[in-house]
């Protein structure tokens, strides 16, 4: 269920409240008479089911309650109540297959902003994975993908696509390529620093590297784990399973991918340069074709079950 407070100027409470009456899946409303004071008005309460929850924002927008009022979305993480339970059985579809593409949309556009947390994150994972490829440590390359924040950029390219949203498009690619830029040169220096104090060595990412080579040999299975990734973690974003972005933080490449081809640049090894380049451009592009053709098809699929149920 998704709590909502709202704050309506009092000549469109009445419509607000109609509106809300007359949605499947709402309940416990509640008014209270110029109880706002910033902006000045009505607060309206109620719950509805999630499966309800994009038609009923949408409805809300169309009134303007967004530009004149105030529209506060909670999920709410407990309910009991008989009237909650008979709202979620009398919406259409099931609660975790909904996508609230106004929260999708906010949430990719918070996770994919140029920040300076954002930059630092990903260079310091870029340089985590740089000592994890260096030393053929496994461990460290897994570590560095989580640590990585790049999937948040990604989703927000697949929703600005699906959603037709220009500016979170711009925003999206500026924090995913001046992220890696930032990181992978900060990472050339972090290779250079390490060299002079004798921790890192040409001989070392030349050497044979069993646990780690894949990151600048991109094959087939590259692509198919990228496409597989992407899905999974759109449907998490989209589903609120937010834990299972971890998995897919480290079952991709792109981190360590760029750190590889950070070092091997420091080194002036071309072939690794661009076989990691090569991992890690087919890593995003199977991300984001994935999480883009998901939200087209649960788009469609939620489209589809909406006139199953409004068709009588």
């Amino acid at each position: 269920m998704l709590h909502l407070r709202l704050i309506t100027p009092a000549a469109t409470t009445d419509d607000v409240v109609r509106l809300i009456e007359s949605t499947v899946g709402t309940t416990h409303l509640v008014v209270v008479p110029g109880a706002a004071r910033d902006p000045a008005g009505d607060v309206v309460m109620c719950d509805v089911a999630r499966e309800a929850g994009d038609e009923l924002l949408t409805r809300l927008q169309e009134l303007g309650i967004d530009s004149s009022g105030s529209i506060a979305v909670e999920t709410i993480d407990l309910s009991l109540s008989k009237r909650a339970d008979k709202a979620e059985a009398e919406a259409p579809g099931e609660g975790a297959d909904a996508v609230l593409w106004e929260h999708l949309t906010d949430a990719t556009h918070e996770e994919s902003t140029l920040s300076v947390t954002y930059v630092s994150f990903i260079t310091l994972a870029t340089m985590i994975a740089a000592c994890g490829v260096v030393l053929d440590n496994a461990i460290l390359i897994v570590g560095a993908m989580a640590v990585g924040p790049e999937f948040g950029p990604l989703a927000g390219i697949s929703t600005s696509i699906v959603q037709r949203a220009p500016r979170l498009a711009l925003r999206s690619l500026s924090a995913l390529l001046v992220g890696f830029a930032v990181a992978m040169a900060v990472t050339v220096g972090f290779s250079w620093f390490m060299d002079a104090l004798n921790l890192f060595s040409k001989e070392q990412l030349e050497a044979e590297r069993p646990n780690t080579s894949f990151v600048y040999a991109p094959d087939a299975f590259s692509f198919v784990v990228a496409v597989l990734a992407g899905i999974a973690g759109t449907l998490s974003l989209t589903s609120a399973k937010s834990g299972a972005l971890v998995g897919v933080a480290i079952s991709v490449t792109t981190v360590p991918a760029a750190a590889n081809a950070a070092v091997a640049l420091s080194y002036g090894d071309t072939s690794q340069t661009i076989g990691s380049t090569n991992q890690l451009l087919l890593n995003l592009l199977g991300i984001v074709l994935a999480g883009t053709l998901t939200l087209v098809t649960q788009k469609w699929l939620w489209s589809r079950q909406r006139q199953r149920t409004t068709t009588p």
